[in-house]
C-alpha cells in the first residue's frame, strides 16, 4: 500500500493506492482533516476604467482563467472579432473578441487579473 496526498480544487485528499499486479480494488479517497479553500485572489485595479465600462457594448470572459494580454486599448477602432484581451485557462491562450464593430471605451481588468465567466473585460461604444 502505497499513500498520497492529492490536491484537487483546493481540497486535499489522502489516497491510499493498493500495490500489485491483479488486483481489482479502487483506490480508498477521503478528505484530509480540515481542507482549506484556496483564497480568492483580490481584482487588480484596472486602469481607472470610466464608470466601470462606460461603453454600450460589454465584452465579457467566456472561461474562468486569467488575463494574459490586452490587446486593445482605449479609443481604438475595433472589427467584429479583432481581439480585445487575451485569457490564459487550462494552460491555453484564449482570445476575447469584439462582438461587433465599434470604439473601445473602457479595458476593465489588467494583465494577471484572475476572471471568473461572465465578467466585464472591456466595453465598446
Amino acid at each position: 500500500m502505497k499513500s498520497y496526498t492529492i490536491t484537487v480544487n483546493g481540497v486535499a485528499y489522502d489516497v491510499t493506492v493498493e500495490e500489485g499486479a491483479g488486483g481489482a480494488a479502487a483506490p480508498a479517497a477521503r478528505p484530509a482533516a480540515a481542507p482549506k479553500a484556496a483564497p480568492k485572489a483580490a481584482p487588480a485595479p484596472a486602469a481607472a476604467p470610466a464608470a466601470g465600462g462606460a461603453g454600450a457594448v460589454k465584452v465579457t470572459a467566456s472561461v474562468p482563467g486569467k488575463v494574459f494580454k490586452v490587446e486593445a486599448s482605449v479609443g481604438q477602432a475595433v472589427k467584429t472579432g479583432d481581439t480585445i484581451v487575451i485569457l490564459e485557462a487550462m494552460k491555453m491562450e484564449i482570445p476575447v473578441v469584439a462582438p461587433q464593430d465599434g470604439t473601445v471605451a473602457s479595458i476593465d481588468v489588467a494583465v494577471g487579473a484572475a476572471v471568473e465567466n461572465g465578467d466585464v473585460l472591456a466595453s465598446l461604444n
